[in-house]
């Protein structure tokens, strides 16, 4: 049984940094790429970033490159995701999921399966 794990959330000034961890079992990662999204109070759930099987070409949305860093440690079946300069938009649960195996990081791409999340808070 697939099973993703976030953790790191915390309450943050605007400014700070913070990195989200996820952690996953029942599976060998390395067969997957993987992704982190967010969901702030009334919108949508929006992709944020993703990285391949081979830690290659990390995809980010607009909203986060440039500040955000994803990456990976297959044989930890462990992804990161390094969020610095943060800002109050950033505010949202924070998941990781992952789509079908051997399944690159695109646009479209439906994702499987998915954490509880792990709320990250920017607030002064």
């Amino acid at each position: 049984q697939l099973q993703l794990e976030e953790s790191g959330g915390d309450l943050v000034q605007p400014g700070e940094s913070l990195r989200l961890s996820c952690i996953v079992s029942g599976f060998h990662l390395k067969y997957y790429a993987i992704g982190w999204f967010r969901q702030a109070p009334g919108k949508e759930r929006e992709g944020v970033a993703c990285i391949g099987r081979y830690n290659d070409q990390p995809l980010y949305s607009d909203s986060v490159k440039g500040r955000f860093t994803i990456s990976r440690d297959s044989g930890k079946n462990m992804v990161y995701l390094q969020m610095d300069r943060l800002e109050f938009e950033d505010t949202a649960v924070y998941y990781c999921a992952v789509p079908p195996p051997f399944t690159p990081c695109s646009p479209g791409v439906a994702y499987n399966d998915w954490g509880q999340g792990t709320q990250v808070t920017v607030s002064s």
